[in-house]
């Protein structure tokens, strides 16, 4: 029996029949800063058919890139470009998760004609705890549970060796053992991202792993590659998938960066998105 399973887990069913029936945000507006009723209920996210280890539903909103007007001999212009934002992979950074529903509200407004997936929550049995926790529901680190080359030899090792048996940062039995993750691999098999963008915090900088120039800053955060881990999704997506992965670690897990810096991460975001593809393009 883990922490998990005792009183906090009659709040997370009652949750999931809610959320349910009525969507999560009157919760999640409560819960997470910066994030009023109102810029929730617009990002109107739809339940993705996966849910938690709690059976909480796992939401996501699609902003897929206008479609052109065609005349009747144009060619079909090609497919748009994709990119994946995850949020709240870990419950108790709560800027992450707040910071992808005001980045969905500005992809509404200026998408740069590239379809975008938003999962604003991805674990919340961890994050609608009274006391939000890193881990999920099995008291699993999400991004320690990616099936990287060799993780059975090598992240239990991590796990003893390096985080001295840290609670907060235990991978799980086997790779892809949580529902959680299990949805984010079966995500990039079938939907098919160019870029992953994953939202941390509270380190303040910006990591990239996989092909590509990384971005050298978003905003007021500056690149600084931390390495690869066992297990995580930077190295499962970036380094074994070959899809790149920018990983933004914000400054707080309370508080969000303000209205401004939020908007600016996202032009620089766009920019070096426009940069990068325009590249692969002409490759």
């Amino acid at each position: 029996m883990t922490r998990f399973s005792m009183i906090p887990a009659a709040l997370l069913v009652a949750f999931a029949s809610a959320a349910q029936a009525a969507g999560p945000c009157a919760e999640l507006a409560r819960r997470l800063p910066n994030l009023g009723l109102a810029l929730c209920e617009r990002a109107a996210l739809k339940p993705s058919g996966a849910a938690s280890v709690k059976g909480v539903p796992l939401y996501l909103r699609d902003v897929p890139a206008p479609q052109p007007l065609l005349l009747p001999d144009d060619k079909p212009p090609p497919a748009p470009r994709r990119v994946l934002v995850l949020g709240g992979i870990h419950g108790d950074e709560l800027s992450s998760s707040a910071l992808a529903f005001h980045w969905i509200a500005q992809a509404g407004d200026t998408g740069a004609g590239l379809d975008w997936r938003f999962v604003p929550v991805l674990n919340p049995d961890g994050l609608l705890l009274a006391r939000p926790t890193r881990t999920n529901a099995h008291g699993v680190d999400l991004n320690r549970n990616f099936p990287t080359p060799h993780w059975d030899r090598d992240a239990p090792v991590y796990w003893v060796k390096r985080t001295k048996k840290d609670p907060r940062r235990w991978p799980g039995p086997s790779p892809l053992s949580e529902p959680e993750s299990r949805f984010v691999t079966d995500t990039i098999e079938a939907w098919k991202p160019d870029v992953i963008v994953t939202v941390h915090a509270p380190y303040g900088v910006l990591d990239f792993d996989g092909p590509s120039v990384p971005p050298q800053r978003l905003g007021r955060l500056y690149l600084d590659r931390v390495g690869i881990f066992p297990g995580s999704l930077g190295h499962y997506g970036g380094v074994h998938k070959g899809v790149p992965v920018v990983t933004i670690e914000l400054p707080s897990a309370i508080r969000t960066p303000t209205d401004a810096e939020m908007r600016q991460m996202w032009i620089d975001l766009l920019r070096w998105l426009d940069e990068r593809l325009a590249l692969r393009e002409h490759r």
